[in-house]
Parts: C-alpha cells; structure tokens; sequence
C-alpha cells in the first residue's frame, strides 16, 4: 500500500519487478506513511523508466514476476522463506535454492541499483551468525536460543518452524 501512495506522492514509479524505484536511491529502501490532517501539495508523479528492461522478469528463478509489474506472491522466494507457514512445493523449493529467508535478485539486477547508496548504520546490517550462517551451526542455535536469542531480529517473523523448514529446505538443494 505504501508504494502506490509513494508513487503518487511523486517519490518514484513502480518497476516491472512491483517494487518502488527512486531515481537516485533505487529500489533498496524503507517507506513510511505519516497520518495528517495537513494538506501537503505531491510533487509530480514520476514517469516509468524501466523501458524494455526485462532483467527482473528474466532473474527471478521461481517466475514470481509473471509478466511486467504483476507478481504472483504465492511463487516470490521472499514471501516464502518469510511469511508462508507449512511445507513449500517441491518444484518452488528446488528452484530457491539457497535462499533461506527472503530474496532480492530483481532488485539485484535491476540497473537502477547499480549506484544506490549503502548505508553503513549497524542497525541495518546483519547480526553475527545470520549472513550466509553455517546451516548446522545455525540450526542448533534456532533449536536453542529460539526466541530469546532471536529478540528485535527480523527473523522471527518467519516463525520458528519456518526457519528450519528453510534450512531443511536449502540443505537438501545443496545435496
């Protein structure tokens, strides 16, 4: 929702990927929404720039975008390893690969990225142990800290047993 009020507010257009893309902070970025009584003129909706690009559509290898600016949720990595409670599709799961939880390849491959900013707040980076984390290592703390060890982590909103479905899952791609 807050896109399209984003994007009608003037601060980008949506991507082929459905994804909000400022000129010059790319696709990588949080929206917020501000509730006011306040009349507060938009700046001039952006046109689209995505032109012929189809880098997101061709990138995505569960075919999650199914055609320009429509995404098929139910096929998306992201909401998968993070908001999809009980078993994956064999066929979907294969094709995740090591995604364990979340995936931004159409943002990744999005030309419009190339120079967006990175921050280096620590608050945005991962904790110890969560990025590309050794898969037993991190199974056995799953098992042991859940949720303690887990407190203010964006990870618990895969829930416990989404994570280790996750692992399960990206253990057996590796095979």
């Amino acid at each position: 929702m807050e896109r399209v009020f984003a994007k009608h507010a003037g601060i980008g257009w949506v991507g082929k990927n459905t994804c909000l893309i400022h000129p010059k902070m790319g696709s990588f970025l949080f929206l917020g929404v501000i509730l006011t009584d306040l009349y507060l003129k938009p700046d001039t909706p952006q046109t689209d720039h995505c032109g012929t690009c189809t880098r997101c559509i061709d990138a995505c290898p569960t075919e999650a975008i199914t055609e320009p600016y429509k995404l098929d949720a139910r096929k998306c990595i992201s909401y998968l390893t993070i908001e999809h409670r009980g078993p994956i599709e064999p066929m979907l799961a294969e094709r995740m690969g090591n995604h364990l939880y979340g995936c931004d390849i159409c943002q990744d491959v999005c030309p419009w990225n190339r120079k967006s900013p990175r921050t280096e707040d620590p608050a945005f980076q991962p904790r110890d142990g969560c990025f590309n984390p050794h898969l037993e290592t991190f199974q056995k703390k799953l098992e042991q800290e859940y949720p303690k060890g887990f407190t203010r982590s964006p990870l618990k909103r895969a829930k416990k047993e989404g994570l280790l479905r996750n692992i399960a899952m990206v253990m057996k791609n590796r095979i």
